[in-house]
């Protein structure tokens, strides 16, 4: 059982979120005591986040969960510079049209996680253009600049990683964690937001924020990071081998989302359970006991409670319902992707990458070498195979990516 008192942080310990806080015992008096606002901020590079920001986004719905106001704070302004957190390289610059672009195609992501609206505890979206953007160099520096030390921001994670590496790291780089650091005192004037979230790798970058507060204004805020989730096999949680887990859906389809939540390794059910998924923690623990066969009962609960959080209900069993079809009953399921063929006939080539299960011919030829491609469940090892349809086909990249091929009628 948690030691703290209040809901919030109750919650967000005995799911496993917290890491490190600034001053635990103090957020969970003000916790306590009255709703508390907080935020995570997130860069709009792409447009879409993937499954490695997730477990910030259930962060945020943790709060409103138990009663406090998440902000989502959109980085219109510090995508303009680039986080070198964790980055070898800097980003390739945006411009304003295409930062905002992406703005309003991640909402639509959030809006399935969080209630948003002007009530006590709705959630808001800010972008942080809206104060960065009207920023006057000379004031900024005059007015933030002395509260930070070079000397102080070269032992932060995000600097020192990438010197020690003798990767260059950019002055426009170097600036953002004073950008980020007058967000969160931004956010205190602004909507009296006293906590920041985020991972990790934001320690520095929240610590500072914290500090500057206290410096120019004797605000008193806090920061609570959660732990780098990786899975069993260590790697960083959200990369596969065929790259990024989008959560927009037109990135990637409800069914390959359920899918990368069924591959979930048997060591990390139980802590995905309790960070991606509603379910009552009594529940969970219940689950978490199974094992051998049953164990894959409950990666497939994994896989639909996190779907239907995402990409709803419906979407989520219909998920479950093609893979137990392509699976367990070879049989073809309308959830997969389609490509209608002119002709009567198709190349496997051409079929893979038509149906985009390889991002190239190149890649098809390889994987078909490979002993990797099947027709209607059975290898093809000729990269010259010719499919004839007079009914739709199921073909195969591996053992989890699936397409129908249909004929023209």
């Amino acid at each position: 059982m948690s030691e703290f008192k209040s809901s919030l942080l109750r919650l967000l310990d005995e799911r496993g979120y917290i890491h490190q806080a600034t001053d635990s015992a103090g957020l969970d008096a003000l916790a306590s005591r009255e709703v508390v606002t907080g935020y995570i901020g997130f860069d709009a590079t792409a447009p879409s986040l993937h499954v490695g920001s997730l477990v910030q986004i259930m962060m945020l719905r943790r709060m409103q969960q138990a009663g406090h106001k998440p902000i989502v704070l959109m980085g219109g302004g510090t995508t303009k510079i680039g986080d070198p957190s964790g980055k070898d390289e800097s980003r390739k610059l945006l411009s304003h049209e295409d930062i905002q672009a992406n703005i309003a195609s991640i909402r639509k992501v959030f809006e399935h996680f969080l209630t948003f609206g002007d009530g006590p505890t709705d959630a808001i979206m800010v972008d942080n253009d809206d104060w960065l953007g009207k920023l006057a160099y000379i004031d900024l520096l005059r007015t933030v600049g002395p509260h930070f030390t070079v000397n102080r921001m070269l032992t932060f994670d995000s600097v020192k990683l990438r010197l020690d590496r003798e990767q260059p790291l950019t002055f426009l780089e170097f600036n953002y964690m004073i950008l980020q650091a007058y967000d969160f005192r931004e956010l205190a004037l602004r909507h009296a937001c006293r906590l920041q979230l985020g991972g990790s790798d934001q320690w520095g970058n929240i610590v500072n924020g914290v500090d500057l507060a206290r410096r120019m204004d004797g605000t008193e805020l806090f920061g609570v990071t959660t732990p780098l989730i990786t899975t069993a096999d260590g790697a960083k949680m959200g990369k596969t081998a065929s790259g990024a887990v989008w959560l927009n859906a037109d990135q990637l389809s409800a069914y390959d989302y359920w899918q990368f939540w069924r591959d979930t390794a048997d060591g990390d059910v139980g802590k995905f359970l309790k960070l991606f998924t509603d379910l009552p923690l009594d529940q969970i623990a219940e689950l978490d006991k199974r094992q051998g066969q049953e164990l894959n009962e409950v990666k497939e609960i994994l896989a639909t409670e996190a779907t239907a959080l995402l990409h709803g209900r419906k979407a989520a069993e219909a998920a479950a319902k093609s893979a137990q079809e392509v699976f367990s009953e070879g049989g073809i399921s309308a959830s997969l992707p389609t490509y209608t063929v002119d002709g009567g006939s198709i190349g496997l080539v051409d079929a893979l990458a038509s149906l985009e299960l390889c991002v190239s011919k190149g890649e098809a030829r390889r994987l078909i070498r490979q002993g990797g491609a099947r027709v209607n469940g059975e290898k093809i090892l000729d990269e010259k195979y010719v499919i004839i349809l007079t009914e739709p086909v199921r073909v195969s990249a591996g053992r989890k990516s699936h397409g129908v091929l249909l004929p023209r009628q």
